[in-house]
């Protein structure tokens, strides 16, 4: 994610105030704006404030940017298009687990050269759109990366970014998480023979029990995880300023509501 301003919040509670940091900052006046500075010619857009997270602002451009990395998500694989809102809600999630790391030790989670490269290989061999125009050469690499308007420099801080949340849910949630044997027979019985067809050949018990047992782990990992966040957003201060980036969940959680 980009490095963003700190705005104090009384900017975004105040519409004379946001006016005003939005002339210093050179985003586009207002009517307002320019009824104060008639002197002054006027402004081309070039950004604008869409949220704000515990005095963290959330540009326009921060909201374009996560719609091109999302080409880089396996995950949304059959999702569909990434909508502006849902991509708010990921920026707001993001902002809120990196305000936490920095209050921790964010040096211990910064991930190697070694791990970013090793991540970025992975994906060009992986990622179906990369499989699809041949990432694994170094030109069909540069098309899709002129394709989706993204540069080496910025996959590279996205790598960079995501192995250090990744790296700080593990340290935090994984640690203590004991699964027992019964608990990965119940899985295997009830859960993974069922998907297997008559004739088909089922693998023994101890040998899909690490696969299992690692299911079994992350799903508790992914529980423990989505908890701490909804009490991170409610406990927190998350004022969405743009009424077309509201959803249910910005209207209902946080420590106050959006505009």
């Amino acid at each position: 994610m980009s490095n963003r301003p700190s705005i104090p919040l009384r900017f975004a509670l105040q519409p004379a105030r946001l006016c005003l940091l939005a002339m210093l900052l050179a985003f586009a006046g207002t009517a307002d704006c320019a009824a104060q500075t008639p002197s002054l010619p006027s402004a081309v857009v070039l950004d604008r404030v869409v949220a704000v997270v515990n005095n963290q602002a959330i540009l326009a451009s921060d909201l374009d940017d996560e719609l091109r990395l999302a080409v880089l998500d396996p995950s949304r694989a059959g999702l569909g298009v990434l909508t502006r809102q849902k991509a708010l809600e990921q920026l707001i999630a993001r902002d809120l687990i990196q305000q936490q790391m920095r209050q921790e030790d964010e040096q211990s989670m910064e991930p190697s050269q070694a791990e970013i490269d090793a991540r970025l290989s992975e994906l060009r061999k992986e990622l179906p759109a990369c499989v699809r125009q041949n990432c694994v050469a170094d030109e069909g690499w540069k098309a899709f990366l002129a394709a989706n308007g993204l540069t080496p420099a910025r996959i590279q801080s996205y790598l960079r970014h995501r192995l250090q949340i990744l790296r700080f849910i593990e340290q935090r949630f994984r640690q203590g998480i004991l699964i027992s044997p019964d608990e990965i027979a119940a899985y295997y019985h009830n859960t993974l023979l069922p998907q297997y067809a008559a004739g088909d050949a089922i693998p023994s018990l101890d040998k899909v029990s690490p696969r299992i047992e690692e299911i079994l782990l992350q799903r508790q990992v992914n529980a423990l995880f989505d908890d701490w966040l909804k009490n991170l957003r409610k406990q927190g201060d998350v004022e969405v300023l743009d009424p077309s980036l509201e959803t249910p969940e910005n209207q209902t959680e946080g420590g106050k509501t959006s505009r």
